[in-house]
């Protein structure tokens, strides 16, 4: 039986898949967003610990991060490249040590990265997953 691969059903697979736990990476996280006047894709890397529960937790206070809403948190590097390959190169292979340490972690950077991409040449709002 064959799925029928419309748009919207792709869609559909990708939000149920945007809903599944995942296990957070120790040695941090990014926030992606597009400089359009650079015409970049630019990705803040922010350091963490994961405490006994799973949760993302500053390393200075000790306050569990929330994944929604604004916190302010001072980045250890901002990386930026004009494609999306070109950002993972420099993160992922020219970056020592290497800023995460999870396959998973790569892999989703690499399909976020792919998305603001498409967004920054198509002229559209990025939003991160």
């Amino acid at each position: 039986m064959t799925m029928d691969l419309t748009v919207e059903n792709l869609a559909l697979i990708d939000d149920r898949l945007s809903q599944r736990h995942i296990d957070l990476d120790p040695s941090g996280y990014f926030i992606i967003y597009l400089d359009r006047e650079a015409s970049l894709i630019c990705a803040k890397h922010f350091t963490n610990v994961i405490n006994d529960n799973g949760l993302s937790v500053d390393p200075d206070t000790g306050k569990v991060i929330p994944a929604r809403g604004k916190v302010q948190r001072t980045h250890t590097k901002i990386f930026s490249g004009r494609t999306a390959k070109e950002l993972c190169v420099e993160i992922l292979e020219k970056t020592e040590p290497c800023p995460l340490t999870m396959l998973d972690h790569a892999a989703y950077l690499g399909r976020e990265f792919t998305k603001a991409e498409m967004a920054l040449v198509k002229g559209e709002e990025y939003i991160q997953d």
